[in-house]
């Protein structure tokens, strides 16, 4: 069973920071659309552990980096998709940042190499890749336990919304809308006699990773309304956050 580990998430968090503020970054891995969030993602990544890590982007990002800083504390191996055009200049910013045996590329249709890989620990998707949805319905999650990041969903674009390839019963489906900034679903998925055991940081309970890990991590100044719904026909939660009035 998959534990968490503060310590893994707080290496990986400071990792990130660090790696996100050098230099020799891509301009184009500048552009960090909330901030915060990269060192969040990181951060949940490795505190619960993962090992299988799979990003769909459209080049290097702040993410990528974040995942790379991610899967170097757990051992485990980042598979970023992204199109061949963008690969030699994305090879050359992970290699600068000292991340090169980390961060293994595949290029082409997601749709197509997403097959290759089962048992997927976290995984994040572009949301401003055409096609999206499609990719984040092929992912074959590991359903003891898993995250699926959703980023930058702008505008009328949905997350996840349940689509999940492989599950079966018992397990149990959680999102949390824009728990940093905007633009952010948290999907996490477990089996129902694990998510039961755990609440609080690391676990999936209404209370969990993903609302105290922003709280933790991220200075608000302030405090949000949080609003559960509960789908009826499938029993999956979503957890929106809704930030206060001014």
């Amino acid at each position: 069973m998959m534990e968490w580990s503060a310590t893994s998430a707080t290496k990986a968090y400071l990792d990130t920071l660090k790696l996100c503020n050098n230099p020799k970054r891509q301009s184009e891995s500048r552009k960090t659309p909330e901030p915060g969030s990269s060192e969040f993602v990181s951060a949940l990544a490795a505190g619960m552990k993962s090992k299988l890590i799979v990003e769909v982007a459209s080049g290097v990002s702040p993410s990528t980096i974040a995942l790379a800083a991610a899967a170097r504390e757990t051992g485990g191996r980042l598979v970023c998709i992204l199109p061949e055009p963008v690969l030699c200049e994305s090879k050359r910013v992970i290699k600068d940042l000292g991340l090169k045996d980390l961060v293994e590329f595949r290029t082409g249709d997601p749709s197509e190499l997403l097959h290759n890989y089962e048992n997927i620990d976290f995984s994040l998707v572009d949301c401003k890749n055409d096609g999206y949805t499609r990719f984040l319905k092929l992912l074959a999650v590991n359903p003891r336990r898993s995250v699926v990041v959703a980023n930058n969903l702008v505008g009328e674009k949905k997350g996840l919304e349940g689509h999940l390839r492989g599950m079966k019963e018992k397990v149990v489906v959680r999102s949390l809308k824009h728990p940093i900034g905007k633009g952010m679903e948290v999907t996490m998925i477990g089996r129902k006699e694990e998510t039961h055991k755990k609440e609080g940081v690391g676990g999936f309970g209404r209370s969990g990773i993903g609302i105290r890990s922003c709280r933790s991590m991220k200075g608000t100044g302030g405090k949000s309304k949080w609003i559960v719904k509960v789908d009826e026909e499938s029993g999956e939660e979503h957890i929106f956050r809704v930030p206060k009035s001014v």
